[in-house]
């Protein structure tokens, strides 16, 4: 089986034990990763979130939390022109947000634009995560090229059933520097 359909066929069981976890259990364990997430924040002063899909692991009160903390705050946008994401300021989330490209929330046009070598640390959404520090996406490969653009620490975030003990990688994949779960902060091995 090539890589290609191993990944898919994770894809698709991730994807399924996402919908799976009840609105009261994604509560419980998206508080819980923030206030793991913050021990990794002090120093961060300006952060590239993401913005959670529906099934996703919730970091969006921190984001909000670190916005009324002075951080720079920043969420990816995608450039119709390049195909590519790019990163924006955010201020006022309450009212800078808007649904983007494949329903995901994002700056409006009237945010900053950041350049992507100016963070300190990114929060990196994926399907899985292996503690080599290997990614598993949405296989568009969108964040791969977000991730070989930006400087500052990757950080993966996800629930503890996304983190693997290997999953499949191609040569395009970017890396995560750790990992971070509800109950588990993982540095990648080398």
């Amino acid at each position: 089986m090539t890589a290609q359909n191993l990944k898919a066929e994770l894809r698709s069981m991730i994807r399924t034990a996402l919908e799976r976890i009840s609105p009261a259990v994604r509560t419980v364990e998206s508080e819980e990763l923030c206030a793991r997430l913050k021990l990794q924040l002090p120093s961060a002063g300006t952060v590239l979130f993401f913005a959670p899909l529906p099934n996703e692991i919730d970091v969006w009160p921190l984001l909000e939390e670190s916005v009324k903390a002075g951080k720079t705050v920043a969420l990816p946008w995608f450039n119709p022109t390049t195909q590519t994401y790019l990163a924006r300021r955010v201020k006022n989330p309450a009212d800078e947000i808007v649904t983007g490209k494949f329903a995901v929330r994002e700056p409006d046009s009237n945010c900053a634009e950041i350049p992507l070598e100016q963070f300190d640390l990114v929060l990196v959404p994926g399907a899985a995560f292996d503690l080599r520090g290997n990614r598993l996406g949405r296989g568009k490969g969108f964040y791969d090229r977000l991730l070989e653009k930006i400087s500052g620490i990757k950080c993966g975030v996800g629930y503890d059933f996304q983190l693997l003990e290997k999953i499949p990688v191609e040569p395009h994949d970017a890396k995560v520097s750790f990992i971070v779960t509800p109950s588990r902060c993982v540095r990648q091995k080398v």
